[in-house]
């Protein structure tokens, strides 16, 4: 009887056998960078050897009925998707997932990435994944049938009881540091995952109510150095320091920036450069912008939410003391922006304003250049006694992901027109649809684009007495920065007036355009560090 019951236990493992494999598997694999493809690398689940420890325990009183198995599915069907998010984001976007702040820009987010690509490449995705959410709940159904059948019978629930207590065993072992390192062992867990999410959602509302900033403080310069001159305060949406340290962008990008630095020669300014710690990875520009136009380092939104909330000096303070016209241009801005009254611009240039009849490109529709050329024709009553611009322009082009690139577009005044582009470049532009999967190629082209657009602004404008700082937001997500990347991005200043030089030299910029060294520290430290460089600061001024 007992050599019966045994072969008919073997018998039932050669199928239970798989089955559990196949659950541990589905929890335990990791991503393949830079894909969403995934792979094993023989992790084990702490939470199947419990599960499946419980359910040895109780089935001698207890048999799971159908409608217990579906739940049994559906919850292992959620543990997938979050081992799968947990680590397909860090991998390909650079930061965990924070369900908090992140949910509320999904959806802007999705039709962004579905606006850049064809609509049948949109259906085909949403279909696919359709079919492997289906897929995936009848396989894991299977297998936990297979799990329901063996409890059944008594031999199978002691083989599954000595097989997870082991394991067990094993992770206690390892968390105790009693097997060496670099063994085998346990995936960080899904529940940890979702617990830490659950932290997450709830830090902002119980744990941070405490949360305070540094009051204002006076941010003042009497902007000797520059004073006349326009100064154009330009955020390079995801211009970061991998553009310089891959090879391969490096290299894609190699003819666009020398000629890019021929043509600030050119024109008769100089180039310094460095690199800045960025508040943000990957996305939240806004996160960029207002660390550097407040001098706080604001890296979420709680932080955010309270630096707005206060009545404060912005680094626009000092230029309009100084009689300055401060300007932001927006081509991305398509509702009100009360961050614009924050900051002090007395004029702000949306979507709206700068009223595109182009051709659309991407989700953000406007191209860099038509905007720095609708600039000109909004500003074309300007005088030689008209006061001096500050200038605030986030760009766009290079927003994730990459494309489609709008064709530079030598006739700047054509920008403006209805029919900007020849209808073969145009077309050949509207072919290059970014591949979502290697992102590298469409994103050498967004920052080629960019460096052509500034360029030929300066071109534009020959002899005019200006001063430029050019500042990467953030990083591109890590499926083109790579896992681990820093959060360092370049930061260059271009000016005509020597006597800014020196000071930044000073500061830790080098000569040229390519950031060296260790970065200055984060970004908002480039408010003190440039109002320095540009003239004299009251002794109660802001201090790094």
């Amino acid at each position: 009887m007992a050599r019966g019951a045994m072969k008919q236990s073997l018998q039932r493992w050669v199928v239970l056998g798989p089955a559990i494999v196949l659950l541990n598997k589905s929890v335990t694999f990791y991503n393949v960078w830079p894909t969403l493809a995934v792979n094993w690398y023989g992790a084990l689940s702490l939470e199947l050897a419990v599960c499946l420890l419980i359910l040895a325990a109780v089935g001698a009183y207890w048999h799971p009925s159908r409608n217990s198995l579906r739940c049994m599915a559906i919850v292992w069907v959620l543990m997938i998707i979050g081992r799968f998010a947990d680590v397909t984001a860090p991998s390909l976007y650079g930061r965990e997932i924070n369900l908090y702040w992140d949910l509320r820009h999904l959806s802007s987010v999705a039709g962004m990435l579905a606006a850049a690509a064809p609509k049948r490449a949109v259906l085909e995705a949403a279909a696919a994944a359709l079919v492997v959410l289906i897929t995936l709940y009848a396989v894991v159904r299977w297998a936990v049938g297979r799990i329901g059948k063996s409890l059944e019978h008594s031999l199978d629930r002691r083989i599954l009881g000595i097989l997870t207590t082991l394991a067990i065993l094993v992770w206690a072992a390892q968390k105790l540091e009693l097997i060496p390192k670099g063994t085998r062992g346990f995936a960080p867990t899904v529940s940890g995952a979702y617990l830490r999410q659950a932290r997450l959602l709830l830090e902002p509302l119980v744990f941070r109510r405490n949360l305070t900033v540094k009051g204002p403080q006076p941010i003042e310069s009497d902007l000797a150095h520059i004073r006349g001159a326009d100064v154009f305060l330009v955020f390079i949406e995801s211009y970061g320091a991998v553009s310089y340290e891959r090879a391969d962008i490096a290299e894609g990008l190699s003819a666009s920036r020398s000629r890019f630095q021929s043509d600030i020669q050119a024109a008769g300014f100089n180039v310094v450069s460095a690199y800045v710690d960025s508040p943000t990875f990957g996305g939240g520009s806004w996160l960029a912008h207002v660390s550097v136009l407040s001098g706080v380092e604001v890296r979420d939104e709680d932080m955010n939410v309270m630096v707005m909330g206060q009545k404060r000096d912005t680094f626009v303070t000092p230029f309009t003391r100084q009689g300055y016209r401060p300007v932001a241009i927006m081509p991305g801005l398509r509702q009100s922006w009360p961050e614009g009254a924050f900051y002090g611009f007395d004029e702000i240039y949306g979507a709206a304003q700068l009223d595109y009849q182009g051709p659309p490109f991407g989700w953000w529709i406007i191209p860099d250049q038509f905007a720095l050329a609708r600039l000109d024709a909004l500003d074309a009553a300007r005088t030689p006694s008209s006061p001096p611009l500050f200038v605030f322009f986030p760009t766009v082009s290079s927003h994730t992901p990459f494309g489609p690139t709008p064709p530079y577009q030598p006739d700047w005044p054509r920008m403006l027109t209805k029919d900007p582009y020849d209808a073969g470049d145009l077309e050949k532009a509207l072919a290059l649809d970014p591949a979502l999967l290697d992102l590298g190629p469409s994103y050498i082209r967004a920052l080629s684009y960019a460096y052509d657009s500034i360029a030929g602004y300066l071109k534009r404008h020959l002899g005019r007495d200006s001063v430029y700082i050019l500042v990467g937001d953030h990083q591109p997500p890590a499926a083109v920065s790579g896992v681990g990347a820093v959060w360092h991005v370049p930061v260059h200043v271009l000016t005509t007036r020597s006597q800014v030089i020196a000071p930044l030299l000073g500061a830790g910029f080098n000569s040229g355009m390519r950031p060296e060294g260790a970065p200055l520290g984060p970004m908002n430290k480039l408010l003190p560090i440039l109002l320095r460089a540009f003239g004299d600061q009251s002794s109660e001024s802001l201090k790094e």
